[in-house]
């Protein structure tokens, strides 16, 4: 969790989805609040997790999905090498979510690599499929795209005071993996130090 005696959640507000904007914006906030001044939080339950821990939750959605639909882990061992996001090079993260890609971020592909291991399963077919709703070329694209993948804890979607907003124009449904992620964002910033 993020020491709240560091750091200050700006206001309720998700901010939102960047895809390809993700180092344009992240420029925009070190240019604001200053490099290191400022960081990401996801707010859940009420408390602002990091990074490592948002990731395990997005994460455990997939474990859990599989569990419910062990025929799509089948299939996917079976036909994939491997899976990706936005490029091939995703592959290169392995199970590591802190390798979020020099572009963007993608949580998705880790997760199900991840969600692989945890079943004890490995990929054994000769398809790089890329993960990610529509713009792959198989079925399987849509059906473990994080925007289709149902949150396994609905009851914890974050209520952020944006939320229309942050849902006109989305890729992804209500209630998957990838609304989780995007609801919880909020943008924190340093506290001042006592006495400056």
């Amino acid at each position: 969790m993020l020491d709240t005696t560091i750091w200050h959640q700006l206001d309720n507000k998700s901010t939102g989805y960047l895809g390809q904007k993700r180092n344009e914006e992240w420029e925009k906030r070190n240019m604001l609040y200053g490099d290191g001044d400022w960081q990401m939080g996801w707010l859940v339950e009420g408390k602002l997790l990091e990074y490592p821990e948002i990731c395990q939750l997005y994460g455990d959605a997939y474990i859990k999905y599989f569990e419910i639909r062990p025929e799509l882990l089948d299939q996917l061992c079976e036909i994939a090498s491997n899976v990706f996001d936005d490029d091939p090079i995703n592959v290169e993260s392995g199970t590591d979510y802190n390798k979020r890609g020099k572009q963007k971020t993608h949580i998705g592909d880790t997760a199900i690599r991840r969600a692989v291991q945890h079943y004890g399963r490995e990929f054994k077919g000769s398809t790089l499929l890329q993960i990610h709703d529509r713009k792959g070329s198989h079925p399987l694209s849509l059906a473990l795209s994080p925007g289709q993948v149902p949150f396994h804890r609905p009851k914890i979607l974050s209520q952020p005071d944006n939320l229309e907003e942050i849902h006109k124009d989305i890729w992804w449904v209500w209630g998957s993996v990838e609304d989780f992620y995007q609801r919880a964002k909020r943008l924190c910033i340093k506290k001042p130090i006592q006495g400056e």
